[in-house]
């Protein structure tokens, strides 16, 4: 498995001037399940440590954003984290949702992007990029600079063959850095 190229999802159509929709259509993120996030930083820019033989050594700004990272369930009862990588400057992992949770009352069919952007995924990413940009822009005294690249991929995991080869992608996904896309 390669990075996953629609983390770069940056596409501009000049003739919509509308975004790529690379949500699954219809889809109520608050089920239960697991899914596969990947997150970009702007830019590709290298903010949270080095590939070294292999392995991924953060620096203080990967270690917060990894702290931030294992906090996330706190805020959002019936989550946990599962596999995750933080790379020089994307991050991937496996948000599992043991059941559904922020529910929604409407139909998937008809919600607008503000009500899927009630959805727990969208509003578990939403959090973390926030408070890690916020903590981020501290740090290197920017403030209100961006720290992500808008949006983020995710897939919605169907079964435990597609589990288990996430988990497998992000366990040796520093030993591939080197193949990368995202590699500068």
């Amino acid at each position: 498995m390669g990075c996953h190229p629609r983390c770069l999802v940056m596409n501009f159509d000049i003739n919509s001037h509308r975004r790529k929709l690379i949500r699954l259509r219809h889809y109520d993120y608050s089920q239960a399940g697991a899914y596969f996030i990947t997150i970009c930083v702007q830019n590709r820019e290298c903010l949270f440590g080095n590939i070294i033989d292999g392995e991924m050594q953060l620096n203080d700004v990967g270690r917060m954003v990894q702290s931030l990272w294992k906090e996330l369930p706190i805020f959002y009862f019936g989550s946990e984290i599962d596999g995750f990588v933080i790379m020089p400057n994307h991050f991937h992992a496996i948000i599992i949702l043991n059941e559904s949770v922020g529910a929604i009352h409407e139909s998937p069919l008809r919600m607008t992007a503000t009500e899927r952007r009630n959805m727990a995924i969208p509003k578990m990413i939403g959090r973390f990029k926030m408070t890690t940009s916020k903590r981020i822009n501290q740090i290197r005294k920017t403030p209100g600079a961006t720290v992500w690249q808008r949006n983020y991929w995710e897939r919605v995991i169907r079964n435990e063959i597609e589990l288990n080869a996430f988990r497998e992608y992000i366990a040796n996904n520093p030993l591939q850095w080197h193949l990368d896309k995202l590699h500068p």
